[in-house]
């Protein structure tokens, strides 16, 4: 995204709100999700997002989309109880590790499909790859964070659609997106 497009303290609120969403699961087995009014400003707006969760340093559940018709508010909210009880990678979230629990909100902007890789800013682009009915994406801090390349967050992408590491030279659809990136505990940023 070119420029911020939630207030710091919309991104408080959203990041309270999936807690919050994950909490009320937990403890009553009901999804919670925003009242109209805190869909007011930034929060009104719709835009895919996704929410990775953390325990322990290390991943604990990411679940997102790329579009919604609803306001952000309730597509965190969703994805929050969805990233905790549903990533088929993980077993559900216990109440246990709730408080070791840290929650990461990347709002996105719209795919663009690109026709060259060198379109590609690591660092600035996530990575969303389509060949057949395989499909892979890795967000834009993931490349970052794993101190990869290009080529590397490209294989990475094509791994995690289950096809080989190459598939990106190949005809398989690429598409970037960018992200407003922002979680607890952490200083709020885009990228």
């Amino acid at each position: 995204m070119n420029n911020t497009m939630l207030t710091i303290d919309e991104r408080v609120f959203l990041l309270e709100l999936a807690r919050q969403a994950i909490m009320v699961k937990l403890a009553t087995g009901q999804e919670l999700g925003p009242d109209e009014e805190d869909e007011q400003g930034g929060l009104a707006l719709q835009a895919g997002a996704f929410v990775s969760l953390h325990g322990g340093g290390c991943l604990r559940g990411c679940i997102g989309t790329f579009v919604s018709d609803r306001p952000i508010a309730q597509t965190v909210a969703e994805l929050a109880i969805s990233a905790a009880f549903c990533d088929p990678r993980f077993p559900p979230l216990t109440e246990r590790e709730l408080s070791g629990l840290r929650i990461e909100i990347s709002v996105l902007s719209p795919l663009k499909r690109i026709s060259s890789v060198d379109e590609i800013e690591v660092g600035t682009h996530g990575i969303y790859i389509i060949k057949g009915s395989c499909r892979g994406v890795l967000l834009p801090q993931v490349a970052t964070e794993q101190n990869w390349d290009r080529d590397t967050f490209l294989s990475h992408t094509c791994l995690k659609a289950g096809l080989p590491g190459d598939c990106w030279r190949g005809d398989a659809e690429i598409y970037t997106f960018t992200a407003e990136i922002f979680g607890e505990g952490e200083s709020c940023h885009s990228a």
